[in-house]
């Protein structure tokens, strides 16, 4: 079964959620004759990989999928050798001791070789004109999470795109473009999108449900684009699990849903936490057997990371979103303090793979301020 996020995803620079002067930045950017290294940015979920496919796809002609490589950052972050990994894919398919930059794909060179299909359009409604003979770029590198590279393989990455062909670009994907160096900002031509409007994300569910010809309660489609924040692409993968499982006409459904995944968990989390019930157990029944459960903020942690399948950026951005509601009756001088920790949390986070004792630590830090604030005399 292929999920809605890949049979929909936008073929076309006219079908991305974002303003029209994204759009035509994207296209402008691809059909030039001589394109540019570019750094897309953004939040999460607003369209940045859609976005560079098709930037690929019209840059590379219709073999595109043959001559770009990807290369996920955030697998190299806190990885053993993870220096020597990077510098193995920037030396990648190089024959002769250069760079996976410096060499070019002979399968760029006789686009005849390649025949467009519906399926796989040219984004920009037509192919790259090169009547006048000039030599088309044959090979693109992304690299997806760019943040997460760190200074020493950013700076390598820099020799790497000084270093590089004629007819090699290189494009940064990164939520947060204020941790990639100058020297690579530099180099590149940034392109950030927003995070979709509300309407738009509406807009965007309803016209897939109409093309797969479901069945879909009206005031779902709200309650979705609420689960999403913002967020397209969990929109439609929450709005995708509903319909499979039968649950697009149920609203309850929908309200479970919420109060899983959104502020309710984040919330009760760091309430428990100020009041110093960072680590509490009970005993409960499991069969024949009696066993201690975790009910503290640590259980509530677990329920996040092991049922919920959140990750350590998903718990990050429900905790925040926790800390800033009017939801949560606290002053602001201690609110502050909450986010200031939440912060260190965050950037200690960048540098490793395990979540988990980042996260336990906050949830300490947390009992700290409320026995600062006397929350907790715990």
């Amino acid at each position: 079964m292929t999920l809605w996020l890949v049979r929909h995803a936008p073929t076309r620079f006219a079908d991305l959620a974002t303003p029209e002067r994204i759009r035509n930045a994207l296209q402008s950017a691809s059909i030039e004759g001589d394109p540019p290294h570019l750094l897309i940015s953004g939040p999460s979920g607003c369209g940045k990989t859609a976005a560079w496919r098709l930037v690929a796809r019209q840059v590379l002609g219709p073999g595109w999928k043959a001559t770009h490589h990807v290369l996920q950052a955030r697998d190299l972050s806190g990885s053993q050798n993870a220096m020597k990994r990077f510098e193995e894919f920037l030396k990648s398919g190089s024959a002769d001791g250069g760079s996976l930059a410096s060499s070019s794909s002979l399968d760029a060179f006789d686009r005849s070789l390649w025949t467009a299909d519906d399926d796989d359009p040219p984004p920009s409604g037509s192919e790259i004109d090169l009547s006048d003979g000039r030599i088309p770029i044959s090979r693109l590198i992304i690299i997806e999470d760019a943040d997460h590279l760190g200074m020493k393989r950013q700076a390598y990455l820099r020799r790497m795109m000084e270093r590089s062909g004629h007819t090699s670009r290189f494009i940064l994907v990164a939520r947060s473009p204020s941790r990639i160096i100058d020297a690579l900002r530099s180099r590149t031509r940034s392109i950030r999108l927003p995070s979709p409007e509300r309407d738009t994300i509406e807009a965007t569910l309803r016209k897939i449900v109409d093309l797969e010809g479901v069945q879909v309660s009206d005031g779902v489609f709200g309650d979705v684009v609420h689960i999403s924040n913002g967020d397209l692409r969990k929109a439609i993968f929450t709005l995708d699990l509903l319909v499979h499982r039968g649950l697009a006409e149920d609203r309850e459904a929908v309200v479970r849903l919420v109060n899983a995944v959104t502020l309710q968990t984040g919330r009760h989390m760091v309430e428990m936490a100020l009041r110093g019930r960072v680590v509490e157990w009970k005993m409960e029944n499991d069969g024949r057997r009696r066993k201690r459960v975790s009910v503290g903020a640590y259980g509530e942690l677990d329920r996040m990371l092991r049922e919920h399948a959140l990750d350590g950026e998903d718990i990050i951005q429900q905790v925040h979103m926790a800390i800033t509601s009017p939801r949560l009756p606290v002053p602001n001088n201690l609110r502050t303090d909450l986010l200031e920790a939440l912060a260190l949390t965050e950037i200690g986070m960048g540098n490793t793979i395990d979540s988990r004792i980042h996260l336990e630590d906050l949830l300490h830090r947390f009992a700290e301020i409320g026995r600062n604030h006397g929350l907790s005399i715990a």
